[in-house]
């Protein structure tokens, strides 16, 4: 699959954000539910007059409920409708779109620029309480209420052992075909001046159901469920354990994605299309 966009089409850059509250999702579904790109693609055809549906490509796909600050996509665009719509096109969009949704800067992109494949790294953060009251009625749709006391050293000691890249099939939920190694970059705790305990996740990529697995065994950690070196164990053993408790969506933000320098987006992208195996890894 080339990056090289077709004679005729412009590729533009879309910096947006969502409250994922009553979406189902990033991706359009066939059954017709509400949903981001849906949103987006459909304000698109309206403010540019446009007969036919110009289909975005996202960074990162989220679930049903996640929210996100910092997503990234792009589109292809006619050349002759980038020129008559471009210097107008964020106002008319910001007229369009919903509420919950909107779009913060519309750019040409550089040459060899994907929003999915060219990026380098995404930043998730996963927001708790373990306030004994709750949740604060107005966080309540980006905080998770646990109703155990969290030990924060513990659940970043548990942290620690899985940095790195890995295979986190363990803390996935399969997709055929798909690889599920990844390099975890970041995955750090700390707990705020409200009381609001903050997970800091970066990979470079994230699989399905990644983050809010991850974070859910660190809560088993975190109130003594389980021991610090079990997440580990969980990550080594390589198939899906009944005990990782695949957290709620709501409070888990899509907060930034990293891209490389221009010159070196078509290498990126290039890259990131392999099919990642293990070092020492065999083919049998």
């Amino acid at each position: 699959m080339s990056d090289e966009v077709e004679p005729g089409f412009v590729r533009v850059r879309l910096d947006l954000s969502y409250d994922g509250k009553d979406f189902s999702g990033w991706a359009k579904q066939k059954q017709g539910q509400r949903t981001v790109q849906g949103e987006i693609e459909s304000a698109l055809r309206t403010v540019t007059r446009s007969q036919e549906t110009y289909e975005l490509t996202v960074a990162g796909r989220t679930d049903s409920g996640v929210h996100a600050r910092g997503q990234v996509a792009h589109v292809d665009l006619p050349e002759s409708v980038w020129a008559e719509h471009s210097d107008k096109l964020l106002r008319r969009l910001s007229g369009r779109l919903p509420h919950d949704v909107r779009v913060w800067k519309v750019a040409e992109a550089p040459a060899g620029f994907n929003a999915r494949f060219a990026a380098v790294w995404r930043r998730y953060a996963y927001r708790v309480t373990d306030h004994p009251g709750g949740v604060d009625p107005l966080l309540r749709s980006h905080v998770l209420w646990h109703d155990w006391e969290l030990d924060l050293d513990a659940m970043n000691a548990a942290a620690e052992t899985l940095l790195g890249e890995h295979d986190f099939a363990a803390y996935c939920k399969k997709r055929e075909g798909a690889t599920t190694i990844r390099t975890l970059q970041q995955l750090h705790w700390v707990r705020r001046d409200d009381g609001i305990l903050e997970a800091t996740v970066r990979a470079d990529a994230f699989c399905h159901n990644m983050v809010r697995s991850l974070v859910g065994a660190m809560l088993f950690v975190g109130d003594g469920h389980r021991p610090v070196e079990w997440p580990a164990k969980v990550l080594a053993a390589g198939v899906r354990d009944s005990a990782v408790h695949v957290v709620r969506p709501h409070g888990l933000t899509l907060e930034e994605v990293g891209y490389p320098a221009d010159e070196l987006l078509a290498a990126r992208s290039k890259e990131a299309r392999n099919k990642r195996t293990l070092p020492g890894a065999g083919c049998c």
